[in-house]
């Protein structure tokens, strides 16, 4: 863990604030002595929560935590969320998701390196099943992010959508991900998460 890239990362706990809801990032330490009790010692401690928002630029996770209370935890590119013993990446993670992070303190603020989905969101990418309107895409692959499980492709309705990975998506479709290369011309099944972003239900 690069200790100076996440004291730099510390800024962002206020910048996140209106996402969790939190005002200051000075009551942080309060939230999760509430929570951890007297395991303060301790070289990792958890949180749990429901996932409020994850802002990828600044690299933090919003929480709210049962009672209410909110807090951001920062997180890298070593950060890992599990879910059914598979690991997937911090951008898998959905809204309302309930989850259990493991912490550390750096500096003012606290990391995680390991975020485990107890319970996903009904609708989730968590849920094989989640419901939506399932469209066929075609296009050209342009930029393939493995580590994250995306890839953004030019439709051949003229638009440009991003597509991540479901939570648990078939060894073909893993594999065909896998194999993905700038400029191939691929046919998939997705369900439009937002405007811009698509969520794969299967390659053709």
């Amino acid at each position: 863990m690069n200790m100076h890239f996440l004291g730099r990362r510390v800024v962002a706990l206020s910048a996140l604030a209106a996402i969790a809801g939190c005002s200051s990032a000075g009551g942080l330490g309060n939230i999760l002595g509430s929570v951890l009790g007297g395991a303060q010692g301790s070289q990792a401690n958890q949180v749990t929560g429901l996932v409020q928002g994850i802002d990828t630029r600044s690299q933090v996770i919003a929480l709210q935590q049962q009672g209410g209370q909110s807090v951001n935890i920062l997180f890298d590119n070593q950060t890992r969320v599990v879910y059914n013993n598979q690991s997937y990446p911090v951008t898998s993670l959905d809204r309302g998701d309930q989850v259990t992070a493991r912490i550390q303190q750096v500096n003012n603020g606290y990391y995680t390196d390991l975020v485990q989905v107890d319970q996903p969101v009904q609708g989730s990418t968590a849920t094989s099943g989640a419901t939506g309107n399932v469209q066929a895409f075609q296009g050209t692959v342009r930029q393939i992010d493995q580590q994250n499980g995306l890839f953004t492709m030019d439709a051949s309705s003229g638009a440009r959508v991003m597509v991540s990975m479901p939570y648990s998506p078939s060894r073909s479709d893993v594999a065909r991900f896998q194999s993905l290369r700038p400029g191939d011309n691929v046919r998939i099944a997705g369900v439009y998460l937002n405007n811009s972003r698509v969520e794969l239900r299967q390659f053709y």
